[in-house]
């Protein structure tokens, strides 16, 4: 019995990488928007009553992707801090390796990199089961600042008394442990970190950078800078 139960989970999970893997395709094709549960098992040679076993909704299967796409990059930002932590690299070298590391994992996932922090796909509503994926790569960022205040300490950015009461409450929420002047310079690092890699992604870039590379590197210098990590 316990031999036929763990075929049909291995069954079941492969069937479900087989849809998800077709729908990312999908994704690529033709954009989030677009995406049918009738054509991805149309195009796996299912019928769609089949398909629904596994998948519902159609935003059922988008909050399967979009959860991936986040544990990806999630996964590929601690990786990095990890390596570089292994290296004993300070915490602003740290911070660069993460932001490197989110670049180089949406280049080689545009179109999950779209789905996560492109527009928003229309008629969908991200569920709860989202949010601990989509906090991984802050999270990451929370903890070199967290080492670096707790070590050699941070250079405050300055806070305007008008958004110290919004500071302090995103503190409470995400940021426990970091003076509230940080939290606010992180979430706007976090912003600009996302915009720059989606102006290079999505060809705002083009004939105005050129070494992209090099570029990138010295602006997450300069995020590391904005929130207070030391040069060395």
């Amino acid at each position: 019995m316990n031999t036929v139960r763990g075929a049909r989970e291995r069954a079941r999970i492969e069937v479900t990488a087989a849809i998800k893997d077709e729908a990312r395709r999908r994704l690529a094709a033709e954009g989030a928007a677009k995406l049918s549960l009738r054509a991805v098992a149309r195009e796996l040679g299912m019928v769609s009553s089949a398909l629904y076993r596994y998948f519902p909704s159609r935003d059922e299967l988008l909050t399967a992707l979009i959860v991936d796409a986040y544990d990806s990059v999630g996964a590929a930002a601690e990786e990095a801090d990890a390596g570089a932590l292994a290296a004993r690299a300070a915490p602003r070298a740290r911070w660069v390796a993460v932001c490197e590391a989110v670049r180089t994992w949406a280049l080689e996932h545009p179109h999950e990199y779209a789905l996560i922090y492109g527009s928003p796909v229309p008629g969908y509503s991200a569920p709860m089961d989202t949010i601990g994926p989509a906090s991984r790569v802050g999270n990451t960022f929370i903890g070199i600042l967290r080492t670096a205040y707790e070590g050699r300490g941070l250079a405050l950015p300055p806070l305007p008394a008008e958004l110290r009461p919004e500071a302090d409450r995103m503190t409470a929420d995400f940021a426990e442990g970091l003076p509230p002047a940080v939290t606010a310079a992180l979430v706007a690092a976090w912003a600009q970190l996302v915009g720059l890699v989606s102006f290079e992604l999505f060809g705002q870039f083009n004939r105005v950078v050129e070494d992209r590379a090099a570029f990138f590197a010295h602006a997450a210098d300069q995020l590391a800078h904005g929130v207070g990590l030391p040069v060395v």
